[in-house]
């Protein structure tokens, strides 16, 4: 592909997402006349080649399409992003543009929320803001109580590039356990960390400031019993490595804290490397170790790990390492969302033929508020505002909704739609409809046909009007089952003040299914829809008139299906 190729891609691509999906050869034209106009001496070359490029972008989803901008063409996001972030996140502590290095540290137990969102999508901004560097890493060294799920990486990766987010590097943690293995031998070497055979008793002893016998014993013992431990000599909590602090410190968490301990994955086998390794690092150790070799510059988390900051603290005092800057924000509370992972793994064990998966609409999985019909647009408006504030901040179901709605009413082509259906005849001239796709561009029409004798469903509701207009159409008087047109006149609606509703032709009508999120409920409302829904695929945000805003989600030969987004 050339560069000129590559070009007119990025700007199909921005044009298709803008509009529902489908992209136009004449838009782009005029996108890359304006922003490049060096090119306007091509001008006819580049039509031609985006007519061609249109037809290839057409036949992606609208999610595809946003994923590839995303990923390969985000310097035509970057003037939504500067504005974001020249209202939005504040100076970055201590940061030096091109030195900066930030990581996103999933858990891949489960499918990233709303909530973990946050810092991928602050961090990334800000390694976007300082021209430094962002990291992905999985931590994922614990088989037997947060097991990961292998299928929960790729979902990650995915969500992420969804989201805008793009690292440089990517580690996996239980990839790396050798080297937490090296660096813990150096630091029983140094008299940081002990060997615990003491079981139970060691735990008792810490709780009233005391410490297990072990703890003194020489540093050529304790790599004695560490070579031991892994090689299998040793059972579950019958040795466990921990980091030496202050065993009368005040908050007991602190004291002499695990760094390591072993795990029956003979029992408790992991997804990605079974059961090779017996000896498995806890989250302040491996963190620990991977920040300061991968030179994290910030850690960026909440106010939650202040303690967690001060356990680290010890193992950079013990090896002599330069600790992050560490930023502890606000608490992040989000109302109106089914976010608890043990909750959605209840239900879909529980509940499998009631639910759709981890992309359950109802969800505030990333994937599920995609499906609902969520932009990435107003996920990154309403996280971005959040900001590394100190204060808690709250996002709630109705302010996400809202954003959307804002965004969404811009872009979305409107459609009629009509439910609790009633068919009536319609008496009058020959009438085409011309309906703009939406009113701020009412140069985008499609047309309705509609003649004498013609059958029209409208909503039961709208039945109880003696007259009303029909979008596009006429003005009707209802007269038992017919709908007798009076006249075309707006200015006899604006007299007569006559609402304006929507409808649907029967005979063009296609079937549609939409079904309404409404906590652990999803409602199923059936109804038909104008002809012109055939135009879009799945994955297309549309309004319809006086419903709501619908994400389709899949077709078939009989129906389409759409999720309710919101009003």
């Amino acid at each position: 592909m050339s560069s000129l190729q590559h070009l007119i891609r990025g700007y199909a691509l921005k044009n298709a997402v803008k509009h529902g999906g489908i992209a136009r050869a004449e838009s782009i034209l005029a996108m890359i006349m304006s922003d490049h106009p060096e090119l306007r001496p091509q001008a006819k070359l580049i039509l031609e080649i985006a007519r061609s490029i249109v037809e290839e972008v057409n036949r992606l989803s609208l999610e595809e399409q946003r994923s590839i901008l995303a990923r390969e063409y985000s310097e035509l996001l970057e003037e939504r992003v500067k504005g974001e972030r020249a209202q939005i996140l504040p100076h970055l502590p201590g940061a030096v543009e091109g030195r900066v290095i930030l990581r996103f540290a999933p858990n891949p137990d489960f499918y990233i929320h709303l909530g973990n969102a946050r810092p991928a999508i602050i961090c990334s901004e800000y390694a976007k803001m300082y021209k430094g560097k962002m990291i992905l890493r999985f931590e994922d060294t614990d088989p037997k109580t947060k097991t990961p799920l292998k299928e929960a990486y790729e979902a990650i990766r995915e969500d992420l590039r969804w989201l805008g987010v793009s690292w440089h590097e990517e580690y996996v943690q239980s990839l790396r356990l050798e080297i937490y293995y090296d660096m813990m031998r150096k630091m029983i070497e140094r008299g940081c960390a002990y060997v615990d055979l003491c079981g139970e008793e060691g735990k008792k002893l810490l709780a009233i400031g005391s410490y297990c016998k072990d703890r003194d014993n020489s540093v050529e013992w304790h790599l004695e019993q560490f070579s031991r431990m892994l090689n299998g000599y040793y059972g579950e909590r019958e040795a466990i490595v921990r980091i030496k602090t202050d065993p009368k410190h005040p908050n007991p968490s602190i004291r002499d804290w695990i760094a390591l301990r072993i795990i029956d994955t003979d029992k408790y086998p992991h997804p990605i490397v079974g059961s090779k390794y017996i000896v498995w690092p806890l989250y302040n150790y491996s963190v620990s170790v991977d920040d300061h070799l991968m030179g994290i510059t910030h850690v960026i988390r909440g106010r939650e790990h202040e303690v967690n900051t001060e356990k680290q603290l010890y193992i950079y005092k013990c090896m002599g390492w330069e600790p992050p800057i560490f930023i502890h924000t606000g608490r992040l509370k989000l109302e109106g969302f089914i976010l608890s992972k043990s909750k959605i793994r209840d239900l879909l064990s529980k509940h499998p033929e009631e639910f759709l998966g981890y992309n359950d609409p109802r969800f505030g999985t990333i994937a599920g508020l995609r499906r609902r019909g969520i932009l990435v647009e107003a996920i990154r408006e309403v996280i971005l505002a959040t900001g590394i504030k100190e204060t808690d901040a709250t996002i709630s179901w109705a302010n996400l909704a809202s954003i959307n709605r804002r965004i969404l009413d811009s872009i979305a082509d409107r459609l009629m739609f009509v439910h609790e259906t009633e068919e009536y005849t319609y008496v009058g001239d020959c009438i085409d409809a011309e309906i703009p796709y939406h009113p701020d561009k009412p140069e985008r029409k499609r047309k309705i046909r509609v003649c004498n004798g013609d059958k029209i469903y409208i909503n039961k509701s709208d039945a109880t009007l003696e007259e009303f207009r029909l979008m596009g159409l006429a003005n009707v008087r209802r007269d038992g089952n017919k709908l007798i047109m009076i006249s075309k006149s707006l200015d006899y609606t604006r007299q007569r003040k006559l609402q304006i509703i929507q409808w649907v032709p029967a005979s063009q009508a296609q079937k549609l299914v939409v079904y309404e999120p409404e906590g652990l409920k999803l409602n199923k409302i059936e109804g038909f829809v104008e002809p012109t829904i055939r135009e879009y695929g799945v994955d297309s945000r549309l309004q319809l008139v006086r419903f709501g805003f619908i994400r389709i989600d899949s077709i078939n030969d009989s129906e389409y299906r759409a999720i309710l987004t919101h009003s």
